[in-house]
């Protein structure tokens, strides 16, 4: 028989987030403290507990003891209770109003809540709008418990039953019974592996349906992750039987249900995600739509444009400069790309200038705010994100699209590399058909964090002028930046002469724990200082990767400590987030208007109403429970960094990131400082990213469908 332990939870020092595994310290009689380790489900502090387990010795922390069941209890203690109320238990009721309400009554406070909550307005302070948040979040905390206690005994930690119970409110549990991979599909964190535990828990049979149609969707989404647009019929039906060990027969039926139901679009031989699919044929037929359209201007219209515009700025453009000119006034759709210092926005100035001599009106945009905001400093014209533009108004999505486009003669849209495909598809739409489209981007940088090489298929689609621009001009061959840039794309090793170094140093470390530590001391003392740097706004560590100990996640770890060691926080998981900190988003969110890859700063940790407001563009209110969604960000992956640019930038860069190890990435890394790049790091590493030059292969079939349509294919 079991043994049992009653008492109090006097702390809890530890509990993991995905699991829900839990080390407490209960307070057992009047002076006992018990070390007790088990599965628990959202205790709190000041709540009493029933425990069924037994007692052991480990050899390190000594006696403990280990439950397999527990129950919760009400504190029997006015103390007790003033901790548990206080606890965070109940957004709204933090410890000096929990101090408040048990000192008025005692013993019977949690009655009182429960059965009498009219009474709390006898609470001195306590109006009727607080009693109101306070009774919600009893009842909600009670229908909460009930879903952690579900889900932790089907092996779900406790971190997302809140976000279950607001999706599905009181529902909750009847739905997740009926069909447990609603989760994965409803709830943003939860994958597949979790919703078919509980699926497996419950007792649902390996080649049910519902288990073949949600494996094959998921495999669909791993693939959109990782950058693919749809996935081969075979490669599909080969990566869903290693996963889910079923049959190619029995999922091949799967997937024709998948179809039936729309989630999932057989063509031909390949399979999309509806949303990709729609996007993929959207892309081809705006395109067509637009380079449709009538265009008149002659070439000699067009010299004349060009000189009169040289008149009145002063300046003669280059050969290439010119020739973009030329394309930009004749086309309707035209592709400028180029590496750094090569005259991109040069040009994109002459363009818009050109386009305003003719008397049409010019819209600017870019994929993130740091990149308009760059785009609006180099124009001297308004620039706004592409979300902006398009009127993004959550949860209707965009306000223009092909039924209500947008009031533009010419559209310049900067960082085109960085645009995946649905984003794109939305861009288009919006446009009118009369409208011009210029779009500016490095192609050889990392194509998009989302699905699709968008860029690099338009031009490699041979159906629409491309103007590539490859002189570097006298000013920018000033920047050491710059010409390793060119040198590092070419495959070529870059200049690593510290003691002529401008601003392009390497330091060489072959530790991966000196790595870090020298990183720690550049961004905390050597560049602030030297430069005159703000160590949060101004210097960005970027990471091939964000595992091992030069990796990103533990470079944010040791840089909160360093710069920001004492902000007030609240720990969620493995991380703390403190007033101060630099975030990122790592979701597009449509709700709040916040999209993967924006970073903000926290401007305010809330613990009595459980909220976190942080600074984008604009104030941005999480709730603890949606905290999944913010990374620290002061070091982040070299993907997520695409479209920013910042005035220092510090790139670990050793032989723990060898899967990682890209020219594109390192080049992409490289062209993101403005003024300085620091790379930390060994040479062999540096070696190995410049041999390889292969890309990451993306399924996708735009270039065909856009040849397709366009030639008549």
């Amino acid at each position: 028989m079991p043994e049992v332990l009653e008492g109090t939870i006097e702390r809890i020092t530890f509990q993991a987030e995905d699991t829900g595994y839990t080390v407490a310290r209960l307070q057992v009689g009047e002076e006992e403290l018990a070390t007790v380790v088990g599965v628990m489900a959202g205790v709190q502090v000041g709540e009493g507990v029933r425990l069924e387990g037994e007692w052991s010795s480990h050899p390190q922390y000594g006696k403990q003891f280990k439950f397999s069941r527990y129950t919760t209890l009400y504190p029997a203690t006015v103390e007790g209770i003033r901790r548990y109320l206080g606890s965070g238990l109940i957004k709204g009721v933090g410890p000096v109003t929990a101090q408040r309400i048990v000192d008025h009554f005692g013993m019977q406070t949690l009655e009182v809540i429960d059965r009498y909550p009219d009474r709390l307005l006898e609470v001195p302070g306590t109006g009727p709008k607080r009693v109101e948040i306070i009774v919600r979040g009893w009842q909600a905390q009670r229908q909460i418990k009930d879903v952690m206690i579900f889900l932790q005994s089907h092996g779900v930690g406790t971190a997302y039953a809140v976000k279950i119970y607001k999706t599905y409110g009181d529902q909750a549990i009847s739905l997740v019974q009926a069909n447990p991979y609603c989760l994965e599909r409803d709830i943003w964190g939860i994958g597949f592996l979790s919703a078919d535990r509980i699926a497996r828990n419950l007792g649902v049979k390996p080649e049910a349906p519902e288990r073949l149609k949600a494996g094959l969707r998921y495999v669909l989404n791993q693939a959109s992750d990782e950058g693919h647009v749809f996935l081969p019929k075979e490669e599909l039906l080969q990566a869903a039987q290693q996963e889910l060990e079923i049959g190619p027969e029995l999922l091949a039926q799967g997937l024709e249900g998948l179809a039936a139901e729309q989630g999932a679009v057989l063509d031909g031989e390949r399979v999309y995600l509806p949303l990709l699919h729609q996007a993929e044929l959207g892309i081809a037929a705006a395109m067509q739509r637009l380079l449709r359209a009538p265009l008149r201007q002659s070439q000699d219209q067009t010299e004349a444009a060009i000189a009169a515009l040289e008149a009145k700025l002063g300046i003669q453009y280059a050969a290439q400069q010119r020739e973009g000119l030329k394309v930009a006034a004749q086309s309707k759709v035209m592709v400028l790309t180029g590496g750094p210092g090569t005259g991109k926005t040069t040009i994109t100035r002459g363009i818009i200038a050109l386009l305003e001599q003719q008397g049409q009106q010019v819209l600017l945009c870019s994929p993130t705010g740091r990149a308009a905001k760059k785009l609006a400093e180099a124009t001297g014209r308004p620039a706004r994100t592409i979300h902006r533009l398009l009127g993004f108004r959550p949860p209707k999505g965009f306000e223009h699209h092909q039924d209500n486009p947008l009031n533009a003669q010419a559209l310049i849209a900067d960082e085109v590399s960085m645009v995946d495909i649905p984003l794109m598809h939305s861009l288009l739409k919006a446009l009118p058909t009369a409208a011009r489209l210029v779009l500016v981007g490095d192609v050889d940088q990392l194509p998009s964090v989302g699905p699709g090489k968008v860029l690099r298929e338009l031009i490699a689609s041979g159906v629409l002028p491309v103007v590539r621009l490859t002189q570097i001009f006298r000013q920018a061959q000033e920047s050491q930046i710059v010409t390793n840039a060119h040198l590092i794309n070419h495959g070529e090793m870059p200049a690593l002469n510290n003691r002529e170094a401008r601003d392009f140093f390497f330091i060489e470390e072959e530790e991966p724990e000196r790595v870090a530590s020298v990183i720690q001391e550049l961004c905390a003392e050597r560049l602030p200082r030297r430069y005159n740097l703000d160590p949060i706004e101004d210097i960005q560590v970027l990471a091939p990767m964000y595992r091992g100990e030069t990796g990103a996640s533990n470079l944010n770890q040791v840089l909160q400590q360093r710069l920001n060691p004492k902000g007030v926080g609240w720990k969620r998981g493995s991380i703390e987030y403190r007033v101060g900190d630099k975030v990122m988003q790592v979701r597009n969110n449509y709700d709040k208007g916040v999209f993967n890859g924006d970073v903000g700063r926290i401007r305010a940790v809330d613990a009595e109403n459980q909220v976190v407001r942080v600074q984008f563009e604009e104030e941005v209110e999480y709730e603890f429970s949606e905290l999944d969604e913010l990374v620290l960000a002061y070091a982040v992956s070299v993907h997520k960094s695409q479209g920013s640019e910042y005035r220092a930038v510090v790139l670990p860069l050793t032989t723990q990131h060898y899967l990682m190890l890209q020219r594109n990435l390192l080049y992409t890394a490289i062209t993101r400082a403005r003024e300085w790049v620091v790379i930390v790091g060994t040479k062999k590493a540096l070696s190995i990213a410049l041999k390889n030059a292969r890309t990451t292969e993306r399924h996708t079939a735009l270039a065909l469908r856009l040849q397709a349509l366009l030639r008549g294919a």
